[in-house]
């Protein structure tokens, strides 16, 4: 996982967590006040399926914002692969307040499990472990850094974090530049430090890119025979990224070693939130 996105992560659980609080709690949680103030209560939470668990830090801060008397004992770890009905974790502490927190709790965790559970279930897929399969920008708005923080959870790794951190050439922007040698020479103009990727659509365009030296070629949508011809090509010190509608029988069909990366929207984008529970004990 990138250092700078774990560094970003731990800025953002928090503002995150409060903006989940903020819309589900807006005035006050008035059915909670059906409770006893000072009632104190014990919960636990399961996941009702088998499943790859991500989310505890945000799970930890909700209920840190709400009350940080509250005490929760996790059963698992960070990343665990459990089975149907195991228990997750325990809460301890004000009954209003463990309610309260509850959804906001759990659509965290339901939602970053079901990212990770995807995205073990693609890494073992790799057809080698020379080929890294890569999330993509295709998040849910909001949850882009924790979306990705699951991906890499489960086992897979992360393309560029946004807009920023890497240039990602696409047919407009060469539309718009001019041509790939134009737009590659601007991308080195304005910050040589920076990976630069073109995304190009058949094989002369592949050529171009080689030609002006990008640090790596996204394939989109090519052939098995325009994969395949990458054997007789020079590709010098360029890696290659294959993308498109990648299926899990493309995905293994991909095992060539000329294949440096596999990038998937399906990673964040095709996900089932984990079907979880949580149940007030006494």
């Amino acid at each position: 996982m990138k250092s700078e996105l774990l560094s970003a992560i731990q800025s953002d659980i928090p503002l995150s967590v409060s903006r989940a609080l903020a819309e589900d709690i807006g005035g006050g949680d008035i059915t909670a006040q059906l409770i006893p103030e000072d009632k104190q209560a014990t919960a636990v939470v399961i996941s009702r399926e088998a499943a790859v668990i991500c989310g505890r830090p945000w799970v930890d801060e909700v209920f840190a914002q709400l009350d940080k008397n509250t005490v929760i004992e996790w059963h698992i770890d960070e990343g665990d692969s459990v089975e149907a009905n195991q228990k997750l974790f325990t809460l301890t502490g004000n009954a209003r307040v463990l309610l309260t927190g509850e959804r906001a709790a759990l659509n965290f965790l339901q939602t970053l499990s079901g990212t990770a559970t995807v995205s073990r279930h693609y890494a073992g897929l790799a057809p080698n472990s020379q080929i890294k399969i890569l999330d993509t920008r295709k998040t849910i708005p909001g949850l882009r850094l924790a979306q990705k923080y699951a991906t890499a959870i489960g086992g897979c790794q992360n393309h560029r974090i946004g807009l920023y951190d890497a240039f990602l050439i696409k047919e407009n922007h060469i539309a718009a530049c001019g041509g790939i040698r134009q737009a590659i020479e601007k991308a080195r103009e304005i910050s040589a430090e920076k990976p630069v990727e073109v995304e190009v659509e058949n094989l002369d365009e592949l050529h171009q890119a080689l030609d002006a030296s990008a640090d790596i070629v996204m394939l989109d949508n090519f052939s098995p025979a325009d994969i395949e011809a990458l054997s007789s090509i020079d590709l010098g010190e360029t890696k290659i990224e294959v993308s498109g509608d990648i299926t899990e029988e493309k995905l293994r069909a991909y095992n060539h070693g000329a294949i440096n990366f596999i990038s998937s929207g399906s990673l964040t984008k095709h996900i089932r939130a984990v079907d979880l529970s949580m149940r007030l004990v006494d």
